[in-house]
């Protein structure tokens, strides 16, 4: 069982949605950020950096015979869990190279820049250029997901992917970063899709 440390926050939730569409046991462990429990030792010594979400695998990346392993950063995860256990990435070479084409754009891009425009909504007094910078970055990169969305299902391709998974949580709470998903009705779909989905609504409880 997949020990997973995690908070409910857009990053956080990506991984039980992996765990529950691949069907893996898992065990949340809840991590307090307000309370700072992130930069705790004994959670250092998971996750150096000192964020979430970060796992422990038992068994590690060889099977039930292997030495355990921690896992931090949510795309390193997602992509150690999609090639262990075999799911949500495409066979097809060209459909897998878009998979972690979208996850890598969702890590370097929509995170930061969401996670930026919404920081400097709440604290107008820091910058207010701040404000119209990372909200017009943000809605640059949703309109970039709404060009794909447009000619295709799934970031990927016809499949369902890691890279959707890593999208869904920053883009479902989009307002956050003041943008409007009605201005983006493919993205807006898409989120409502998978919110559909019955993994992802067992892992959001």
């Amino acid at each position: 069982m997949i020990d997973v440390y995690y908070a409910p926050t857009p990053n956080g939730i990506k991984i039980p949605i992996a765990l529950e569409e691949l069907g893996v046991p898992y065990r949340l462990i809840p991590v307090n950020l307000s309370a700072n429990e992130q930069k705790r030792p004994e959670f250092l010594k998971i996750n150096p950096n000192g964020r979430i979400p970060a796992i422990v695998d038992p068994d590690g990346p060889d099977g039930p015979d292997g030495e355990p392993v921690s896992v931090f950063e949510s795309g390193a995860i997602l992509q150690y869990l999609a090639e262990k256990f075999g799911g949500l990435l495409p066979k097809p070479a060209r459909e897998r190279i878009r998979a972690f084409e979208y996850l890598y754009f969702q890590i370097g891009g929509v995170g930061p820049m969401f996670g930026q425009a919404g920081w400097f909504m709440r604290h107008p007094e820091k910058m207010p250029a701040g404000i119209e910078r990372y909200q017009a970055e943000s809605r640059r990169l949703t309109a970039v997901l709404e060009a794909r969305l447009q000619e295709s299902p799934w970031l990927a391709g016809d499949e369902y992917s890691i890279a959707d998974i890593a999208h869904f949580g920053w883009l479902r709470s989009a307002g956050y970063a003041g943008v409007k998903l009605e201005d983006f009705p493919a993205v807006k779909a898409w989120v409502e899709r998978i919110a559909q989905r019955p993994a992802v609504k067992r892992a959001l409880g």
